[in-house]
């Protein structure tokens, strides 16, 4: 109580809502869009590798957690789908305020803290990815036995970390690509790997040394190992994974403000 008593936290908190409430009156008339663009991968994923290869999976050995490949590879598809549409939501949507509807500016002028603008625009991110991944549980649970694996604190407070690492991620790759076709660069060799090299089809303690400290070096992997964990096996949940998030989330946050205090456009 003391800290919300702080005025220069209080302003903080209060010009970070007025960001996100500027992007939130433009996402709420698109909440079923947003719900439902980040579905499309993941139930492709869902029928091709769950309930297609996954089935061949099954009969020559068990997944290492969950009873069968198609649980194991939900709690990933939760992951995927928030980072995916954290990050392109988020990114798109400066883009189109800089580049295009060129009121982007008028924001700058504001008297608002560049890290109030920061912490804005990744909330607004974190509502997109957590609507779209609100979709995808719903589809996962319809595959599961248990109906609250996927509705537990853990896998709620992962969620939303991973949220807001790519949600941050987002804003600063939105304040800083010239134009569409560099998001597309981005989205290529940054997400699309990230989402196959993030553990979302393999148990990452199965790999060589080398390529597991490749796969551990990726904020995706701590998501999805831990989703999987809080899902199946709560006793055993990696514990590291919400540190090591929530100091990416920081570290993107702090470099978000400064992106924002140097903004030019």
């Amino acid at each position: 109580m003391k800290i919300l008593r702080n005025p220069t936290l209080r302003t903080l908190l209060a010009d970070s809502w007025t960001i996100f409430w500027g992007d939130w009156l433009d996402l709420r008339v698109r909440i079923p869009q947003v719900a439902a663009s980040g579905l499309v991968s993941p139930l492709i994923y869902i029928l091709a590798f769950g309930l297609g290869l996954g089935s061949s999976l099954d009969r020559v050995a068990p997944p290492p957690v969950g009873d069968s490949y198609l649980e194991f590879i939900l709690p990933g598809m939760v992951a995927l789908s928030s980072m995916v549409i954290s990050f392109g939501g988020t990114t798109f949507s400066i883009c189109g305020e800089r580049l295009f509807t060129k009121n982007f500016e008028e924001m700058l002028l504001f008297p608002i803290h560049p890290l109030a603008m920061h912490l804005g625009k990744m909330l607004a991110g974190i509502v997109r990815g957590l609507l779209t991944a609100g979709s995808v549980i719903l589809v996962a649970i319809l595959f599961t036995r248990d109906v609250w694996s996927f509705l537990n604190p853990l896998f709620l407070l992962l969620l939303i970390l991973n949220c807001s690492v790519f949600a941050g991620l987002g804003v600063i790759v939105g304040l800083n690509v010239k134009s569409l076709e560099s998001v597309g660069l981005f989205n290529n060799f940054l997400i699309v790997p990230m989402s196959f090299l993030g553990a979302t089809f393999f148990d990452p303690s199965t790999l060589p040394m080398l390529l597991k400290g490749i796969v551990y070096l990726l904020p995706l992997t701590y998501t999805t190992v831990g989703l999987r964990a809080a899902a199946y096996q709560p006793g055993q949940f990696p514990w590291y994974s919400i540190p090591v998030l929530l100091v990416v989330a920081i570290a993107l946050s702090i470099n978000g403000a400064y992106q924002f205090a140097r903004q030019q456009d």
